[in-house]
């Protein structure tokens, strides 16, 4: 066998991706990424996380110069301008694709914008290119799902949101997952009528259920509209608008956009993982071990490709892990998947990290207890929507060892990042009870619970 082309390729030139080339570059390692994009990001940078986070800071202003009336000012709410907003945004987005573009050239990786395909265990195909690699990752990342039913096409996607360039003006959102939750809350804060359309009788199922109860009733105080039992059958439209019908006959409309947001699935159907032998699974996630080996010793996955906590950070983190053991000899370095933190960034927000109380039952029994608060925060006191902040933390054994935090309320995305170190080294109910307050903040809730 002729000697390879690099010591490793990436294909995906996403978060993941680019964390594991360049972490691998700096130990020395000669590295190829491919992007099936234009520019490197991904869908975080480019139609995911950066952009959604830019979005949420213009709802939250827009909350706030609603709130700052009620602190005195004289203050009119005024139509938001969504396509000078959006230039800013691409800007901004542009530099971050300016500044890969640079970082992987200051790291000498090689990058090349394509469609990869394996060809075998250490080969991949961009158009009529070959490169071979000692190792590949596999980090493609995912695309939203879309349901094929009559009338899709006048619909769009999560993704499709960030193309937009006019503010709709009555929008329903389908899902039931944070992405369908976020857009909800961004939409209706910076002006739209909103609907959200939930299949079952919840939407983020798979949250403790008093942050899902705490969301519903601020949105609903929001004026968001939210209908449960409904999964779309088929789209119309009209010279009013876009219709929906639902699978039990129920009609929703007139729209000016309908939004997908049921899902997303790992892009892994066009990259020749039979070629290779790589093992994937029905849903065509690629299963992995501890180390990001897939079943074929010289090629990894990592991201949302794995179906493992699909976030940004998560990728990022896997990545790293992973050239800090084959490339610094960093023996047994690997990502433990247990207790990530997560935040939802609804309005109010939520940060959670560990189990829910539904999950710590079932793993402990009556083997653990549970501290709840419930507050109106100094800062919406003066306000004319209270919106409240709730907290809950889940302990278990003798010495209450914290197995669930869960916020939500004002800056609960920005506190759950401290809090979730304490938790990973394992803190105790007392730990926290220990630590002196920081007054008056919202925060101090979780260190003086009783």
């Amino acid at each position: 066998m002729k000697t390879p082309d690099y010591d490793l390729i990436a294909v995906g030139g996403g978060s993941g991706g680019l964390a594991a080339i360049n972490r691998a570059a700096s130990y020395g390692a000669k590295c190829l990424i491919v992007e099936r994009d234009p520019v490197m990001g991904g869908t975080c940078v480019n139609r995911g996380c950066v952009p959604k986070k830019a979005m949420w800071y213009a709802a939250n202003m827009a909350h706030g110069i609603h709130d700052a009336k009620s602190y005195g000012f004289d203050v009119e709410p005024s139509k938001f301008d969504w396509p000078t907003f959006v230039a800013k945004r691409e800007h901004y987005i542009s530099n971050i694709n300016n500044y890969y573009v640079r970082s992987l050239s200051t790291a000498s990786v090689e990058s090349v914008h394509g469609l990869a395909r394996l060809i075998d265990a250490n080969t991949i195909q961009v158009g009529d290119t070959q490169y071979s690699a000692e190792r590949i990752i596999l980090a493609p990342g995912g695309e939203p799902v879309v349901p094929d039913i009559p009338g899709a096409e006048f619909a769009s996607t999560s993704d499709d949101f960030f193309n937009m360039t006019e503010q709709p003006a009555r929008v329903l959102v389908l899902g039931a997952g944070y992405i369908a939750v976020e857009l909800a809350g961004m939409l209706k804060a910076l002006g739209s009528q909103v609907t959200l359309g939930v299949r079952t009788d919840r939407f983020l199922r798979q949250f403790d259920d008093m942050l899902y109860e705490h969301l519903a009733q601020s949105m609903q105080d929001q004026g968001l509209k939210i209908e449960t039992g409904f999964s779309a059958a088929s789209i119309e439209k009209t010279d009013e608008g876009l219709f929906t019908v639902g699978e039990a006959g129920q009609r929703l409309g007139a729209f000016d956009a309908i939004i997908f947001a049921i899902g997303r699935r790992p892009l892994t159907a066009d990259l020749g993982l039979e070629k290779a032998g790589v093992t994937y699974n029905d849903r065509g996630y690629i299963p992995v071990d501890k180390f990001q080996q897939t079943n074929v010793p010289s090629i990894f996955a990592i991201g949302d490709v794995t179906g493992q906590a699909e976030l940004t950070p998560v990728a990022v983190a896997a990545g790293r892990r992973l050239a800090d053991r084959i490339y610094d000899q960093q023996e047994g370095r690997h990502l433990d998947y247990s207790n990530i933190a997560t935040v939802v960034f609804s309005h109010p927000p939520i940060g959670t990290i560990g189990l829910s109380e539904a999950e710590a039952r079932e793993q402990y029994g009556d083997d653990i207890k549970v501290y709840n608060t419930s507050f109106t925060p100094m800062y919406a006191t003066f306000t004319e929507h209270k919106t409240k902040t709730a907290m809950k933390l889940i302990v278990q054994g003798e010495n209450e060892k914290i197995v669930g935090c869960h916020l939500i309320g004002l800056d609960a995305d920005e506190m759950m990042q401290g809090f979730a170190v304490a938790i990973r080294m394992g803190a105790t109910k007392r730990d926290f009870d220990d630590t002196v307050a920081i007054h008056p903040t919202s925060a101090e809730e979780l260190v003086t619970m009783r």
